[in-house]
């Protein structure tokens, strides 16, 4: 899907690692949420509470799953589910491009 229709964006970024990371809400009309984001390089660490599946549109990142001790490529195109109530590792060597769906037990 390249693009959404019908939806709400939260005008107010999501900024983390001192603006390295930003990201958009996209709010959905059933009320689900997506964030359309970006990453500079850097090596990255975040916490869950909802489970999540990233979806990168651009760019690359390597990713340790919780639970492994092994990185894995992602690059556009791909995409990987995070457990809810995690953390997993990323490390972003250009850039990338991604959208996070969020989603409900």
């Amino acid at each position: 899907m390249s693009e959404f229709n019908n939806v709400t964006v939260v005008r107010k970024a999501n900024v983390y690692f001192d603006g390295k990371v930003t990201s958009r809400t996209v709010v959905f009309e059933d009320g689900s949420k997506k964030t359309l984001g970006f990453m500079m390089a850097g090596e990255y660490s975040f916490d869950t509470g909802a489970a999540e599946v990233m979806e990168m549109i651009g760019g690359e990142m390597d990713v340790q799953l919780p639970g492994s001790t092994h990185w894995k490529t992602f690059k556009a195109g791909e995409s990987f589910d995070v457990p809810a109530n995690s953390n997993f590792k990323l490390v972003v060597k250009e850039y990338a491009d991604y959208c996070c769906a969020y989603l409900e037990d």
